[in-house]
């Protein structure tokens, strides 16, 4: 014969400054766990939209980031007339030479600024990104002008419409903000290929080519074609698969606050545990009469198990509810593939409320076994006598 649920839930409800400071504990724990769980979630939403299925990034063979990569205008004009390209509405094939290198920009509280990676792109670029504008409005070519991601206007005062921001030997007039979802392309300052070639004289150094497929299905065999094409030297991928590998420069931090959460775990347990001896301690008689009623020391043991579960469940409640204001925290990362800032939102979704609270339960069973099996170890006569 089981212990009814109700018997531990009123034990709860009596013991209120107990059972709220445990599980206010436990769910601080479950907060911390559930914050490096969003981090890592939204910097995987914001590399996972960025690109199109059907985009394909173009690098130097060997070469594993843009910044690394070196391409010829030759090779451009080779891959531009490749068999499986997409074609613009005006016959146009969509291919985008671009040059991506990093640039510091002014930003409050910060004596070195924020790194931004500034794209030289052609306008087939902004096409294949299907990107609007917040405001103002694109680049012209042959202007020094700049159109920057909406991340990027937050976070820098200085890059605004209408202001100039100085980059190289040159001043560029910021036109635009670009609105670009929740994609990493927001972290991004977009300008004219030919004007930043200029500016850093690189017009023979260029840094990938993005270019679009017919259809999805023709992605396999254009990737492999233009691998096995010994002219170019390149190597074609998934724009959307080389964004997905960025997320490691999230990983660090993941790491550390999972850490920090298990060493936190292993004190709540202690918690959840200590609390559980005190309420066996003081139950001794309750625990007699149960078993005088007839109630077998495995009904003990299991219902002494559930109430320090159900306490560690209403903690990881308590946590999901600490971390759901980070899903309107923007904050940004250091990535170490474009060696500048992408900023992301924390994201709490929920699969990881549901991973908060079984890490609570979990806590919650090993802190309480032990309390329960003293519970239901106890003999009926000497049970009685205490108080």
């Amino acid at each position: 014969m089981g212990i009814p649920l109700t018997y531990n839930l009123r034990n709860l409800s009596v013991r209120r400054t107990t059972t709220a400071l445990t599980a206010l504990g436990i769910g601080l724990t479950v907060a911390v766990l559930l914050a490096a769980l969003a981090l890592i979630s939204g910097l995987r939403a914001a590399f996972a939209s960025t690109g199109s299925p059907r985009n394909l990034l173009v690098l130097r063979k060997g070469s594993t980031s843009e910044l690394s990569s070196t391409l010829t205008e030759e090779t451009y004009r080779q891959v531009l007339y490749a068999p499986g390209i997409a074609a613009a509405g005006d016959g146009r094939p969509l291919v985008s030479l671009e040059i991506v290198t990093v640039i510091t920009l002014p930003k409050p509280g910060s004596m070195s600024g924020q790194p931004i990676t500034l794209r030289g792109l052609l306008p087939a670029g902004i096409e294949m990104r299907n990107l609007g504008l917040e405001e103002g409005r694109w680049f012209q070519a042959g202007r020094r002008e700049l159109v920057v991601g909406a991340s990027v206007a937050r976070r820098c005062p200085a890059a605004r419409i209408g202001s100039q921001l100085r980059i190289g030997n040159s001043d560029w007039d910021v036109v635009g903000v670009m609105d670009a979802g929740a994609s990493a392309v927001n972290s991004e300052v977009f300008a004219d290929l030919n004007q930043v070639a200029g500016n850093f004289n690189r017009r023979e150094q260029f840094n990938s080519i993005l270019l679009r497929s017919d259809s999805e299905t023709a992605v396999p065999g254009l990737v492999e074609s233009l691998a096995n094409d010994p002219r170019l030297n390149v190597t074609a991928q998934p724009e959307r698969a080389y964004y997905a590998r960025q997320t490691a420069s999230g990983a660090p931090l993941q790491n550390l606050g999972i850490m920090v959460a298990l060493i936190m775990s292993v004190g709540s347990s202690f918690a959840a545990m200590n609390t559980m001896y005190a309420t066996v301690s003081r139950r001794s008689s309750e625990i007699g009469t149960l078993r005088v009623l007839g109630f077998t020391r495995s009904s003990i043991l299991f219902s002494f198990l559930i109430e320090s579960v159900i306490l560690a469940g209403l903690g990881g409640l308590v946590g999901c509810l600490l971390v759901l204001p980070l899903n309107r925290v923007t904050t940004a990362v250091g990535n170490f593939t474009s060696m500048s800032e992408t900023a992301f939102r924390f994201h709490v979704g929920p699969e990881i409320m549901l991973a908060g609270v079984v890490f609570a339960v979990v806590i919650g069973a090993a802190g309480g076994f032990l309390p329960a099996r003293m519970a239901a170890g106890k003999e009926i006569l000497t049970a009685l006598r205490e108080t």
